[in-house]
């Protein structure tokens, strides 16, 4: 099988590194930008700001638009009846012509299937679902397997794994082992899988421990003599709650995808599940990152695996499953599928909601310093510029390059942004009057406060959309709570400000800094999860 993997921090070489420093150097560039031009040229600077924040501007009323139409999509696929949908599947020419389920991308794939003379029946279609664990308590990962008992199919067909840690110590092997006598009756299959610790050559984090436990699923596939391309496999963290109808829905989308061993299949990640008891920074940060996840959700060209997401067995054996060398293994997944295949990849969107825990710690401040440090893991995912960079545009690579070129520019303009973006916007229309004297006399840069607060007032308008889709999406009120919270809800995004430049743009750089100097996040910072009773 070709090298996919992502070199050792000791294999990485001059220009690998040199790579690994651009998207912290680029930043960096780009915030020092307005500080030098302000000494160069105060109609310069004015006008760079200004374009700089009219981007942005067209960006966030885009943004709003589009999450509101990803939030209408997602419920109306939380209630469709999608048995009805894989049905259709089994004869494709009968449900052209007697189908009543009227939606196009349905009749596309119906009469795409008819005319390729394809059937597809689910009746030998297997879910496998691991549950990735640590130290969580039973109270954060007993609710996720209820919920997947919950989901409307056929638990005959599902398979769960525990993918627990040695490390975690003895009380969660022996609680793993209690939640395996009281549900594998449930279950076509339920088995703990305990990863052991200090593996050579592994980073400790989630990457390792559910390539041990899918390496196991191989081994029970084979026992039980079932194929690999009829199994779909899920990776869930411990508090990841599937809607009801995921399973369905991602059997559906499975079958009556063209090419599903080149496909993942990604849910929309809701921060929702503990969102009434999260400090109100927290529950900024939660619901904020909910409505980005239905933006993407929409854009599949820029679509990657993130967190609970789905794949063939085939391409998991394929890809030798997951990263063991990286704590971002979900994002890494995307491109270490997408050089196995030589480019051919995507990422096929489910509007169907899969629910999380927001952070929260035992104390406060725990909580504020786990937050940081978990943007600051999702940060590094800039480090697969360097990986991409490299394995693509090597001699011999057969990956687009077009293709490439695209998906590798998106890319770092992504992570560019993600740490420079709050900063310029909130900081920039007024640096320039405190670097050079001459702005308090020229007309353009007198001008830029004024227009800069104008286009942000009324860019606050677009937060309608988001204060409105923060109450719709709110799960039921716990009763230790009374009324006089919901206006707490509305009154946390006054801190939107404060939480996009702390625990955006400072998370981004500090992850890309740490690239340019070479001190790597060798492990998986775990993220205490304490819920409140």
């Amino acid at each position: 099988m070709k090298n996919i993997e992502i070199p050792y921090p000791k294999e990485r070489n001059t220009k690998y590194r040199l790579l690994e420093m651009l998207p912290g150097l680029l930043s960096w560039s780009v915030l020092l930008l307005p500080v030098l031009l302000s000494f160069l040229s105060v109609t310069l600077t004015a006008v760079f700001v200004i374009a700089y924040i009219l981007v942005w501007f067209f960006k966030a009323i885009a943004l709003n638009i589009r999450v509101l139409q990803g939030y209408r999509i997602m419920k109306k696929h939380e209630k469709m009846d999608w048995h009805i949908l894989i049905n259709d599947l089994k004869n494709p020419g009968m449900a052209l012509k007697e189908s009543t389920v009227t939606e196009k991308w349905h009749q596309r794939n119906v009469s795409r299937m008819f005319e390729q003379g394809i059937t597809k029946d689910s009746s030998d279609f297997y879910h496998v679902i691991i549950i990735a664990l640590y130290k969580e308590p039973r109270e954060v990962i007993e609710p996720t397997i209820q919920n997947v008992l919950k989901s409307h199919y056929d638990m005959n067909k599902v398979a769960v794994f525990i993918a627990y840690e040695e490390r975690g110590g003895a009380a969660t092997k022996q609680m793993v082992q209690e939640l395996t006598r009281e549900y594998k009756k449930s279950f076509f299959h339920f088995e703990g899988v305990e990863h052991p610790k200090d593996i050579e050559g592994e980073v400790i984090g989630k990457g390792g421990n559910i390539t041990f436990t899918g390496r196991r699923v191989k081994e029970f596939l084979d026992e039980k003599k079932i194929s690999y391309m009829n199994t779909i496999l899920t990776t869930l963290d411990s508090d990841n709650r599937p809607h009801a109808n995921y399973l369905p829905s991602l059997t559906y989308f499975y079958l009556a995808c063209p090419d599903p061993v080149t496909t993942s299949f990604q849910p929309i990640p809701m921060f929702l599940n503990n969102i009434w008891d999260a400090p109100a920074p927290m529950r900024v940060i939660a619901a904020g990152n909910s409505f980005w996840m239905i933006v993407q959700a929409l854009r599949p060209h820029m679509l990657r695996n993130f967190a609970s997401h789905a794949q063939s067995m085939q391409t998991l054996i394929d890809t030798d499953f997951w990263s063991t060398r990286t704590i971002v293994e979900d994002g890494h997944q995307f491109w270490r599928t997408y050089f196995r295949y030589d480019g051919k990849h995507e990422v096929h969107p489910l509007f169907i909601p899969v629910f999380q825990d927001a952070v929260l710690a035992g104390k406060y401040t725990t909580t504020l310093k786990a937050q940081f440090i978990q943007m600051r893991r999702w940060a590094w995912g800039a480090s697969d510029i360097a990986y991409v960079i490299s394995k693509g545009f090597r001699k011999g690579s057969k990956v687009p390059k077009w293709d490439l070129l695209f998906k590798t520019t998106r890319l770092i303009e992504g992570h560019v942004s993600w740490a420079t973006a709050p900063l310029l916007i909130a900081l920039a229309p007024l640096s320039l009057f405190y670097l050079n004297p001459d702005a308090r006399t020229s007309l353009v840069a007198n001008q830029l406060p004024l227009i800069a607060s104008r286009l942000q007032t009324i860019a606050l308008v677009g937060i309608v959309a988001t204060l409105y889709l923060s109450v719709v999406t709110l799960p039921p009120r716990p009763e230790r709570y009374k009324r006089r919270r919901h206006a707490l809800m509305f009154l946390q995004w006054v801190l939107l400000p404060f939480t996009t430049i702390f625990y955006s743009s400072f998370a981004a750089i500090n992850s890309q800094t740490r690239l340019i100097f070479g001190r790597y996040l060798g492990k998986f910072d775990f993220t205490e999860k304490v819920v409140k009773k």
